[in-house]
């Protein structure tokens, strides 16, 4: 389980989560949509909860807690982390 980014953070640039993030687990880029977003790598997270506290569009949700109309960013993160 890790923490996911969602929807909300599509083409936002603040980047708090990113700063906050103890392990650096979190990057900038585009999803192979194209959509401009951060990603949190599942492999590296460590669960703190440092990035969703952090986020100033309420973009990040633990796995379990993802609304189910936001679930596909689930593998939308994975899917950055295995280019």
């Amino acid at each position: 389980m890790a923490y996911v980014i969602t929807s909300a953070c599509i083409e936002e640039r603040a980047g708090e989560c990113k700063l906050v993030c103890p392990v650096d687990c979190i990057a900038e880029g585009t999803s192979e949509d194209g959509e401009h977003m951060f990603f949190i790598d599942p492999d590296v997270c460590i669960e703190c909860g440092a990035c969703e506290t952090a986020c100033p569009v309420a973009a990040i949700y633990h796995e379990n807690d993802v609304p189910d109309s936001e679930k596909a960013f689930i593998e939308k993160n994975r899917l950055f982390y295995q280019k």
